[in-house]
This record gives structure tokens, sequence and C-alpha cells, in this order.
């Protein structure tokens, strides 16, 4: 296995073992008399909780979701309950997935100087 796909089933791991810990009841939706095939939350009960699709919490816990947003993380980590530690712990498993982004900057000669005017 090699490290991003080492790094993908840390992710896998630790979003599915922390859905697992929180119940329906425990997230404020109904219980419904029907057995249940997980333990814990559902996928789309996660992705509806935190305020995005199934389709993108799948790839996000199957760690195929590159650079999700502040917002998304915070949202799903309100969902699964996670504490500062687990807050922290995924932040860094989502780091290992994301490549590093190197900004591209201009040479100096392309930008425009403030004085000349652009007409």
């Amino acid at each position: 296995m090699d490290e991003k796909e080492s790094a993908r089933a840390a992710v896998r791991e630790f979003l599915t073992t922390r859905r697992a810990r929180v119940t329906p009841t425990d997230a404020g939706l109904p219980a419904h008399g029907t057995r249940r095939r997980v333990k814990g939350l559902r996928r789309e009960e996660v992705a509806l909780l935190a305020g995005v699709s199934p389709e993108y919490y799948v790839r996000l816990e199957r760690g195929q979701a590159t650079g999700p947003s502040a917002g998304v993380v915070d949202a799903v980590a309100d969902v699964l309950r996670l504490d500062d530690d687990e807050r922290t712990h995924l932040d860094r498993l989502l780091a290992a997935l994301t490549p590093a982004r190197h900004k591209r900057r201009r040479p100096a000669k392309d930008l425009i100087n403030p004085e000349s005017g652009c007409s």
C-alpha cells in the first residue's frame, strides 16, 4: 500500500468509527422502528446534518475529496461530535491527502504600475 492509499485508509477508518459512535437520536433524528444495517449514523444522515451532498460525504470518508473547506470539515466534526483532539487529528489526516499548493507568483515586471494608468 502506498503512502496516499495509507492516508485514505486512515481517513476512512477514523470517520467510519466516529460515525458509528453517534446514534440518530443523539443527532436529533427521529428513531425509526426498522432495523438499521449500520451502527450509528448512516453516511446519508451525516451528509444531511453537515449540509453536504451524500456523494461528497462518501468521497470525504473514502479520502477522495481533495481540499475540503474548513466549513465542511467543521460541519462534519460537529455532526460526529468530535472533541478538540479528534478535530486536530482529522485536520492532519485530511492535510496528508491534500497536495501542497504552490502559489504561482507573477514576476514583478508583469504587475501593473498604479501610477501609469490603465488605458
